[in-house]
């Protein structure tokens, strides 16, 4: 019995410092990629060896940085509450979340997977199937343009968010200027308009 209680602390104990290494890397990389591993123990407060027990080289590190970020992304989607309200008004809360998530996306798939293949097309995440029940939620309740279908408003997102992300550095404004145009864009985009769309 002891020994179990023992086991299931060692385990929670893992998995709080997988998880603070991996925030760390998101801050530390996120601003300077280049960045040296030991620079990331350092902000995550680990040892350089404990870091390297977890991730043995910074390839492993990146790649778990994709899975860090479907488990985010999942998370921000919770956060959303794409159940509640209309579906338009979820649809933008569902943008507020995700835009949250600039650096750790950025970071784990970089310009060119996100443009070209991020993830798998056969494989839906749990914030995948939301946002599509979201979509044709928004079909049914009027609220969304019925055009525009559940994997056209997938594509569109993740495209209006990494043009919102890269705003930020290219037009050099501060983060909630680009989200107040990138929720501007995608909600414009995706709702209908009764008299306009019909």
């Amino acid at each position: 019995m002891v020994k179990s209680a023992t086991s299931e602390e060692e385990t929670r104990t893992r998995a709080r410092t997988r998880r603070a290494i991996l925030d760390a890397a998101v801050q530390v990389l996120g601003d300077n990629p280049a960045a040296p591993l030991s620079q990331v123990a350092r902000a995550a407060g680990v040892a350089r060896s404990t870091l390297q027990r977890y991730f043995a080289e910074r390839a492993d590190l990146i790649e778990a940085l994709r899975d860090y970020a479907d488990e985010l992304s999942n998370e921000a989607c919770e956060r959303a509450r794409t159940t509640e309200g209309t579906a338009i008004e979820a649809f933008t809360r569902l943008v507020a979340e995700y835009f949250t998530l600039r650096k750790v996306i950025m970071l784990a798939f970089g310009s060119d997977d996100l443009a070209e293949d991020a993830r798998d097309q056969d494989e839906c995440s749990a914030a995948d199937l939301a946002l599509q029940a979201l979509i044709v939620r928004g079909h049914e309740d009027g609220t969304i343009d019925p055009r525009i279908t559940p994997l056209w408003a997938e594509q569109l997102l993740w495209s209006g968010l990494y043009a919102g992300w890269t705003y930020v550095t290219t037009a050099r404004v501060p983060a909630y200027e680009a989200l107040t145009l990138c929720l501007h864009s995608l909600v414009k985009a995706v709702e209908r308009r009764p008299g306009r769309d019909d």
